[in-house]
């Protein structure tokens, strides 16, 4: 964009008046500038406070109600909240393992509650059976040391 042609007075005085304004005109600019990188830096903060909290409580209600709970964090909300894992366990086997939310192939809008009917064991799978997973609680860190990143070969993998 071009910069903002200001015709020049006539007058000493009023060209002096002219740069000064100019000149306070692009010190606010900056002061400015700086206010708006700090408020956003504070509403991302606070942001990721509130989807951390959101989580902490979808974690206390599936502990006390034992099924998921609607509604649910999102994806992108877990995983900004510093819950980037989802714990889970075969109806079928009861085999317990860690989803890394980040590395599913579904959209960060996802909430993830509906993860249960999507999410599969590819242990049972391989006996016919395609039971759904039932989900425990979403994780800061993985649980199970044995856990690797979900794929095509891993342990859970994603029916969609």
């Amino acid at each position: 964009m071009a910069p903002k042609h200001h015709p020049t007075p006539l007058s000493g005085g009023d060209r002096k008046a002219l740069q000064k304004e100019l000149g306070r005109a692009r010190a606010m600019t900056n002061i400015l500038a700086t206010q708006a990188t700090e408020a956003r830096a504070k509403g991302e903060a606070l942001i990721r406070q509130a989807d951390r909290l959101l989580c902490e409580s979808w974690n206390e209600r599936m502990w006390a109600d034992g099924e998921p709970i609607d509604p649910s964090p999102t994806i992108d909300q877990a995983i900004n909240g510093g819950y980037p894992w989802l714990e889970i366990e075969c109806s079928r086997c009861k085999t317990r393992r860690d989803v890394d939310l980040a590395a599913l192939r579904h959209p960060p809008t996802t909430f993830v509650h509906d993860l249960a009917s999507r999410l599969r064991c590819s242990k049972c799978a391989k006996a016919n059976r395609r039971p759904s997973a039932t989900l425990l609680q979403l994780a800061q860190r993985p649980r199970h040391p044995d856990n690797e990143q979900p794929h095509k070969d891993s342990k859970y993998g994603s029916d969609a």
